[in-house]
């Protein structure tokens, strides 16, 4: 569903030489255009105007159009709007109007949230043509700090497992034939391949942090009502939290400190202190408690993953933390209330297109709203029931320590096929559960009791496949889940490692 960028070579240009005339006289000196680099020290770059922001963006979008054919991260390429974006920031950076570490940025939008005047399909043929008339309140909020929206990403249909045969699948930059993660796969791709500088993703049952595991990138699921949902696809009401995707720690923490804050158009949205996750970044792990239930963490995962988790462990109790035993509630069953919550919700979000347009949608996604359809309200009363009880066990649980450590999946990407992506619910699940058996125990919990999380990569498979860490925190606690994954990341050197792309 790409659209090629209108005026952009698809041949690499080598430098970004200033070329905004409001700029330029500004400029000390040009410097090679980086796809890696992090959004921090490209923030850096731009404030210091040693790189401007119209040709920053000029040359991601040259590296869309010579990547993304392949990749298909991309469902919009906002070209036009992302060059008089990055026009606009050029001239208030130029005049000495800064906004802060985001401003004259490129980033990307998951196809879940609204953008004014461009389409958002949320990964659903039926919603093809939908032109929002308004921005989401998060995209509102990136484009206030400065951000420059290169377009909006990929996902799977209305952010469930399964793609629209219609729509586009995203590929892992890391091994094509290996899985791309969840709903927010688009966004996952886009920011391992050197496509954005950070990217939105939404998680309902792990579609940030499978996405961020499965592509080696950083994921922060903020704690539910942190980032509001107005103008954001509803996938679930009650699981549906928004965050950023980012290749290091601090970037995601920029971007989730301009995005978090209440808003009243969301009756969800949290009135909570100003997040400052960036600000607590530095401030080290000694004497901090990081919980780890051992059977929990390790059983059944993949040998590969669990060495690198018990070296990551060992990383932070050589910096001073301590590692100190703890028992994580029973979740073995999670997945299966989660789904009887979720398919519920789901069923009420579409019921306006399903089942009336019952075949303009695939086959997944039509079995899960039929499933959601058929749930009694004696079945959602149980499940209600089981998601309060593990909330009140984790609560007791996050405030005895002050991060649980355990992996984000039970092991790296796993092979899939296009075939399986955009065909029947059983059979997906089917190939997902031998591959994975425990993944969704890793991922759940934390959207069912609607507490924070962030996972970063902590190593990689003989393969070359990316291993993934998680943190887990007490609510409105997403500053110190950073500053715990910083000072991890800080101790490795995990994030100066990228996939095999060609551009």
């Amino acid at each position: 569903m790409s659209e090629e960028p209108r005026g952009v070579s698809r041949r690499r240009v080598i430098t970004t030489a200033v070329a905004s005339s409001a700029y330029a006289s500004l400029a000390r000196a040009s410097v090679p255009f980086e796809p890696y680099l992090s959004l921090h020290e490209t923030a850096r770059r731009i404030a210091a105007r040693e790189v401007s922001p119209v040709d920053l963006t000029r040359e991601m979008l040259a590296r869309i159009a010579a990547v993304d054919p392949v990749l298909k991260s991309y469902a919009t390429v906002m070209a036009d709007g992302a060059m008089a974006d990055a026009q606009i920031a050029a001239r208030e950076i130029g005049a000495g109007r800064y906004r802060g570490p985001l401003h004259g940025v490129p980033i990307g939008i998951k196809d879940l949230c609204w953008t004014k005047g461009v389409r958002t399909m949320g990964g659903l043929a039926v919603r093809r043509s939908f032109v929002p008339q308004v921005d989401a309140t998060v995209v509102t909020r990136l484009r206030a700090a400065g951000a420059v929206v290169l377009g909006k990403l990929n996902l799977s249909e209305g952010a469930a497992a399964g793609y629209n045969p219609a729509m586009d699948v995203p590929l892992n930059p890391w091994n094509h034939d290996r899985w791309p993660g969840l709903s927010s796969s688009g966004s996952g791709v886009a920011v391992a391949a050197g496509l954005c500088f950070g990217a939105v993703g939404t998680d309902t049952g792990g579609s940030i942090r499978m996405p961020s595991s499965a592509n080696g990138v950083v994921g922060l699921k903020p704690t539910y009502g942190r980032v509001s949902r107005y103008g954001v696809m509803a996938m679930a009401d009650s699981l549906d939290h928004v965050g950023p995707l980012a290749r290091e720690v601090t970037d995601a923490a920029l971007m989730f400190d301009a995005m978090a804050g209440h808003d009243p158009r969301d009756p969800t949205s949290l009135d909570a202190a100003p997040a400052n996750a960036t600000k607590a970044l530095g401030g080290g792990v000694r004497g901090l408690r990081i919980g780890l239930d051992r059977d929990y963490a390790f059983r059944g995962i993949d040998a590969g993953e669990a060495r690198a988790l018990e070296a990551a462990l060992k990383v932070l109790e050589s910096q001073g933390a301590r590692i100190v035993e703890v028992r994580m509630p029973d979740v073995s069953d999670a997945p299966q209330y989660w789904s009887v919550i979720c398919s519920h919700e789901m069923a009420a979000a579409h019921a306006a297109t399903f089942p009336v347009r019952a075949a303009e949608y695939g086959p997944y996604l039509r079995a899960m709203l039929a499933d959601g359809a058929a749930v009694t309200p004696e079945q959602l009363a149980a499940a209600r029931r089981r998601q309060a009880a593990l909330t009140a066990q984790m609560d007791e649980l996050l405030a005895s320590i002050d991060v649980l450590a355990g992996p984000t999946s039970d092991s790296p990407a796993w092979p899939i096929t296009h075939a399986l992506q955009v065909g029947p619910l059983p059979d997906y699940h089917r190939a997902w559960g031998a591959a994975q058996p425990r993944s969704a125990e890793f991922t759940m919990p934390m959207d069912l009791a609607g507490v924070p999380a962030i996972c970063l990569p902590c190593g990689f498979s003989p393969e070359g496949l990316p291993y993934s860490l998680q943190f887990t925190g007490r609510r409105l606690s997403e500053a110190m889940l950073c500053r715990v994954a910083f000072a991890y990341e800080q101790a490795t050197d995990w994030r100066r490692r990228h996939p095999p792309v060609q551009a």
